[in-house]
C-alpha cells in the first residue's frame, strides 16, 4: 500500500476554529521522513483563550443532561467508524504505526467513544442511611456524583488517537470541557478528533486542542481553572508534572518494563505465540510491552525455540504496507538509544539470540538472552522491539524478580496453576494482571493504570469518570 495525500496545513482547534499562528512545524513520517502536515503552534495567548473558554463553558456543559452527552459521544463513534480508513492512514503516517495496528487503534477508538456514551446515562449516586444513633430518625444522606471542573489532557506520539479518546471521552461523558495538548511528533489525529467532536454537538468553546510548546503548555499544569490533569507520558515528565499542579487533581499514567512469566505447565506455543505480539507490537512503543520474560527451566529450551521461530515470520518495514508487522521507532534519538542499550547488554556479557540491528529507525524484532538484571533492557522501560529471556528454578524466584523493578503498570502469567496464580497475584505490585496472557493485553473500559513509578489514578471509561468527579452529600432531615 503507498499513499500520495496531500500535505494538511492544521492549527490549534480553540472555540470551534482552527487557528493559524504563523508560528509552525512540520510533522514527518518518522519511516522516510514524508511530510505529513504543517501544523501551527499555540502560544501563550491562544492557551489562555482556552483555558478561559473551558472555564466559562463549564456552566454549559455540566448542565447538560446524560441523553444528550450520550447521543453526542455515539456521534462521536460514528463518525470516526466513518473514517476509519483515513484516520488509519493518518496514524500510520505520523506515528509509523503499521497500517493494520493503525486500523485496531481506531477501532478501540470507536469502542471507548461508544462505551462512554453508555457510562454517560450511568453516573449514579446512592442513599445513605443517617439514622444510626438515636435522635436521627428520618435523617437520610444522597451521594451524588458531580463534576470537577475542567479537565487538562497531556498525551503521547504512541497512541495518538485512541490515548487520546480516554481523556475526551470520560469528560464529555461528566459533562467537563477539555483541553488537549498533543504530542508534537503526532498532532494530526488529535486535531481530527476535536474537529469530529464539535461537529458531533460538544459545545465549541467546551474543546481545545493546543499544538504547543512545553513553556507555553505551563498553565495547563499550573493555572488553578483547571481542576484535573490527566497526563499519559514517561515518569520523569509526569512526576515533575505533579509538583508543580498544585491543589488540583492530577492523574499519570506513566512507563513500564513488563514483565511475563511462563510456568512450566503453560501452553508454550500459545505464550509464545502471545508474547512475540506482546513485545513486538508497534516496534515495542507500549507502555505495557512485554519486556522481561521469565521462562521455567523445564520448558525455557522448547519456548525459546518456538518464541524465535515466530519472531522470525514478523516482517519490519514500511508503515504503510498491509504485511508490515514492525514499523519504525519514533525518531532518530529512540533509534540510537535502543544500540546503546543493546550494545550495553552485549558487553555485559549478553546474548543476542535473534535481530540485534536496524535499516534507519526500523529495529528488527529482537531477543536477548542471558542480559544482567541491571543492564538497562532488563532494569528501565525500553520502548523497542526486545524481550529478554530468563530461565528460573523456583516460582518464587520469578515472582520477585518480576517484581524486582521501580514500574508496576501490567505484568502477565502463564500457568493453569492457582497456587502460583494466587501467589503472583501477592507477590507482583501491579495495576493489573493479566492470567494466560502478556501484559499488553488491555480492553478500552477495563481500570487501567500503575503503581510505583508508572504512576496513579485510573483510565477506563467509568474509572476515569470516577477520576473526573468528586462525591457531594446532600443530608435531608425528614422529620
Amino acid at each position: 500500500m503507498t499513499t500520495t495525500r496531500s500535505v494538511t496545513e492544521l492549527g490549534p482547534l480553540i472555540e470551534g476554529r482552527t487557528l493559524q499562528t504563523g508560528a509552525t512545524f512540520q510533522v514527518r513520517s518518522p519511516y522516510d521522513g514524508q511530510l505529513v502536515a504543517v501544523v501551527h503552534r499555540a502560544g501563550p495567548a491562544d492557551v489562555e483563550r482556552a483555558i478561559a473558554a473551558a472555564a466559562h463553558a463549564f456552566t454549559i456543559t455540566r448542565a447538560l443532561p446524560a441523553w444528550k452527552r450520550s447521543t453526542i459521544l455515539e456521534a462521536i463513534s460514528d463518525a470516526i467508524a466513518a473514517r476509519r480508513d483515513d484516520l488509519a492512514v493518518t496514524i500510520a503516517l505520523e506515528a509509523g504505526k503499521p497500517v493494520k495496528t493503525a486500523r485496531a487503534e481506531v477501532d478501540r477508538a470507536i469502542f471507548t467513544f461508544k462505551v462512554a456514551s453508555e457510562e454517560a446515562r450511568r453516573i449514579t449516586g446512592e442513599i445513605v442511611p443517617l439514622d444510626w444513633l438515636p435522635g436521627l430518625e428520618r435523617r437520610e444522606g444522597h451521594v451524588r456524583r458531580v463534576p470537577l471542573g475542567p479537565v487538562a489532557g497531556i498525551t503521547p506520539f504512541n497512541f495518538p488517537l485512541n490515548l487520546v479518546a480516554h481523556k475526551v471521552a470520560p469528560a464529555i461523558a461528566a459533562g467537563i470541557p477539555i483541553i488537549i495538548r498533543p504530542a508534537s511528533q503526532t498532532p494530526v489525529s488529535a486535531i481530527t478528533l476535536g474537529r469530529i467532536a464539535v461537529d458531533a454537538g460538544w459545545p465549541a468553546e467546551a474543546y481545545a486542542v493546543v499544538p504547543s510548546s512545553t513553556r507555553d503548555a505551563a498553565p495547563l499544569v499550573e493555572d488553578e481553572r483547571i481542576k484535573l490533569l490527566s497526563f499519559t507520558g514517561s515518569p520523569a515528565v509526569g512526576w515533575e508534572l505533579k509538583r508543580r499542579a498544585g491543589r488540583k487533581r492530577v492523574t499519570l499514567e506513566l512507563g513500564g518494563n513488563a514483565a511475563v512469566i511462563v510456568h512450566g505447565d503453560a501452553d508454550v506455543a500459545v505464550a509464545a505465540e502471545r508474547i512475540a505480539w506482546g513485545g513486538f507490537t508497534y516496534a515495542g512503543q507500549s507502555c505495557i510491552s512485554a519486556q522481561r520474560i521469565y521462562v521455567q527451566q523445564s520448558i525455557y529450551q522448547q519456548f525459546s525455540s518456538e518464541l524465535l521461530r515466530r519472531t522470525e515470520t514478523l516482517r519490519a518495514g514500511n508503515p504503510l504496507n498491509e504485511d508490515t508487522d514492525l514499523g519504525p521507532v519514533i525518531d532518530d534519538g529512540a533509534a540510537d538509544r535502543i544500540g546503546e542499550w543493546i550494545e550495553e547488554a552485549r558487553a555485559a556479557g549478553a546474548r543476542i539470540v535473534t535481530g540485534g540491528t536496524r535499516e534507519g529507525r526500523v529495529w528488527k524484532p529482537t531477543i536477548i538472552e542471558k542480559a544482567p538484571s541491571n543492564v538497562r533492557v532488563n532494569c528501565q522501560e525500553v520502548f523497542a522491539p526486545i524481550l529478554t529471556l530468563q530461565p528460573y528454578a523456583d516460582v518464587q524466584q520469578a515472582i520477585a524478580a518480576a517484581n524486582e523493578s521501580e514500574y508496576g503498570l501490567q505484568a502477565g502469567i502463564f500457568t493453569h496453576d492457582e497456587r502460583v496464580i494466587n501467589a503472583a497475584i501477592d507477590g507482583i505490585d501491579v495495576g493489573g494482571l493479566m492470567v494466560n496472557e502478556v501484559p499488553t493485553f488491555r480492553v478500552d473500559h477495563m481500570p487501567y493504570g500503575g503503581v510505583k513509578l508508572s504512576g496513579f489514578g485510573r483510565e477506563g471509561l467509568r474509572y476515569a469518570i470516577e477520576e473526573m468527579t468528586e462525591l457531594k452529600l446532600v443530608a435531608y432531615n425528614r422529620s
